[in-house]
C-alpha cells in the first residue's frame, strides 16, 4: 500500500512537471489562457486529464459524420436575434400561463413518449414541469391564444416538422433545489434551444459534455442533447425557459427530408 502511494505521488509530480513545462513553453510563445479559444482551453483540460471526451450517443437514431459540438454559439445564427428580442413579451405571456399552475404537467410521464433519465425520481413529478406550445408536432390551441408572441417568434427558428414528433416547444419549469440527472436525447439530427425567461440568482447551470453554462435571461443556449447533459436549479425559486428544437445546421434540405421520412416510418411501424 505504501509503495502504491509513493508511485501515485510520483505520477502526480510528473504530471505537474509536464503541465508546467507545456504552459511555460506556451507562455514563451505569447499564449494567454484567458484570451485563447474555448476549444483550445478544453483541449488542454483533456490533455491534462481534467476533462473527459464526450460523443453523441442518441438513444433512438444516429446520423453519422456530424461534428461533436456541445454548445453552439448564438452569434452564429441569424434567426437568434429576433427571438431574443421578444424575451420580455414572451415572459409576460408566461406570467399569464403561470397564474394557473394546473396548466403544467410533469415533463417525464410514465405513460408518455419520453425515455427518461435513469435513476431519477422526476417521472410523474411536476418539479420538472412542462407547458407545451407544440407537443410532438401537435399545436396547443389554448397556448396559441395565451402566447401569440411566442408562437409568432418561433417561426424564425428552423424547427423540424415531423408528424407526431416535431416541432417541440414548451415552457420548461424547474423547481427550486431540483436536479435533472445526466441523460442522452433521442436523435442527433436536432439541437435543443433554451430561451431563459425566469432565472433566479445563483440558479445553477446546464452541463453538456464537459462544459457547463449558466442561464442568462434573454440569451439563447443552443446545445446538442444527444451528448450527455444535465441541469440543476440550486436556488430557492423556480427557473423557467422556453425550450424548443431546431434542425442541425449541418444537414442539407435533402437530408432533413430523408430523416423526417425515416422517423415518420419508424413511428408508424411502432404503432402497427
Amino acid at each position: 500500500m505504501e509503495g502504491l502511494q509513493r508511485a501515485q505521488k510520483a505520477c502526480e509530480e510528473l504530471d505537474a512537471e509536464y503541465r508546467d513545462f507545456l504552459f511555460k513553453h506556451l507562455s514563451d510563445e505569447g499564449f494567454d489562457l484567458g484570451s485563447s479559444s474555448l476549444r483550445f482551453r478544453q483541449s488542454l483540460d483533456i490533455l491534462f486529464g481534467e476533462a473527459d471526451v464526450f460523443y453523441q450517443q442518441p438513444r433512438r437514431y444516429y446520423f453519422p459524420a456530424l461534428p461533436q459540438i456541445q454548445f453552439y454559439e448564438r452569434e452564429d445564427f441569424d434567426w437568434v436575434e429576433p427571438i431574443e428580442a421578444a424575451t420580455a413579451e414572451i415572459r409576460n405571456e408566461l406570467a399569464n400561463v403561470l397564474q394557473d399552475s394546473s396548466r403544467f404537467s410533469p415533463y417525464l410521464e410514465s405513460d408518455g413518449t419520453h425515455l427518461s433519465p435513469t435513476g431519477t425520481d422526476l417521472v410523474d413529478n411536476e418539479d420538472w414541469g412542462a407547458y407545451y406550445l407544440w407537443h410532438y408536432g401537435d399545436k396547443n390551441e389554448e397556448a396559441e391564444a395565451l402566447c401569440p408572441t411566442a408562437f409568432k417568434t418561433l417561426e424564425h427558428a428552423p424547427q423540424p416538422d415531423i408528424p407526431g414528433q416535431a416541432p417541440i416547444a414548451l415552457f420548461s419549469r424547474l423547481a427550486p433545489n431540483t436536479r435533472i440527472p445526466p441523460h442522452y436525447g433521442m436523435v442527433n439530427t436536432r439541437l435543443i434551444c433554451h430561451l431563459p425567461l425566469i432565472v433566479p440568482e445563483n440558479c445553477g447551470a446546464l452541463r453538456v459534455g464537459n462544459e457547463a453554462r449558466p442561464w442568462v435571461e434573454g440569451e439563447l443556449l443552443i446545445f446538442d442533447d444527444s451528448m450527455l447533459h444535465e441541469a440543476w436549479n440550486d436556488s430557492d425559486e423556480e427557473r423557467v425557459v422556453l425550450l424548443f428544437d431546431i434542425w442541425r445546421p449541418e444537414l442539407s434540405a435533402e437530408e432533413r427530408a430523408l430523416v423526417a421520412n425515416v422517423l415518420t416510418a419508424a413511428r408508424n411501424y411502432g404503432e402497427n
